[in-house]
């Protein structure tokens, strides 16, 4: 079997990794909501999964939305401990905003036990008590987007940006159809596709693009 390898430089694999992507789209490019395009190829970048070209769902003017809430020192908030360690914090805080994971702290699990509630559900709420401007990143909990739905609804909360994209099949799908019914701007891996990983890859592209930095395809 003769296998012919890319002679790319190490500085140079992400650039072609991104003009393979955008070759493989083909016509798919011309149909990529404008503004969103990076969000689309990094996600397809994270997961060498091309379905996410089809099933990422973005309200209206969703992504200037949430680059100017960046701006104006917006906090990130995520799921897990894996989405929080892969957003690039010393981006975030170019514009004073820091990113935040409560579903470990000791007070989050004692609640959770108590309620009879996911860590999740009770990490939520932790985080709409704070006097910050917020941008959830769910990547793992369904449970988290309900709450998130529910306080919403309430008038709890009022969020800069919600990214729901739980990865599973227990409420993952209802979940996200929850908060696409929100008057919330909102980035939603549609269906059963997602993960830390396309959460945290989502505000990082947030995060590059209004620094212009490793813009390709």
């Amino acid at each position: 079997m003769n296998i012919e390898l890319e002679n790319v430089k190490p500085l140079d694999i992400e650039k072609r990794s991104f003009e393979i992507i955008t070759e493989e789209l083909g016509d798919k490019n011309a149909q990529l909501i404008p503004g969103t395009e990076l969000i689309v190829k990094r996600c397809i970048h994270t997961s060498a999964d091309f379905e996410y070209a089809d099933n990422l769902c973005f309200s209206e003017n969703a992504a200037e939305k949430a680059m100017q809430a960046i701006r104006d020192g917006a906090c990130i908030v995520t799921d897990t401990n894996m989405a929080w360690s892969g957003i690039n914090k010393k981006a975030l805080a170019r514009y004073g905003g820091e990113a935040f994971c409560f579903i470990a702290d000791e007070d989050v699990a004692a609640e959770a036990k108590e309620r009879g509630v996911t860590r999740a559900v009770v990490s939520m709420e932790k985080a709409a008590r704070m006097d910050r401007q917020l941008i959830f990143a769910i990547g793992n909990a369904p449970t988290a987007l309900i709450r998130i739905y529910e306080m919403v609804k309430n008038g709890e909360l009022d969020p800069a940006l919600v990214i729901g994209a739980p990865v599973g099949f227990v409420n993952v799908v209802q979940s996200k159809e929850l908060i696409m019914q929100t008057d919330v701007p909102y980035i939603v891996a549609r269906g059963r596709k997602g993960g830390s990983n396309i959460a945290a890859c989502i505000c990082n592209a947030l995060l590059y693009m209004i620094n212009n930095d490793r813009l390709y395809g």
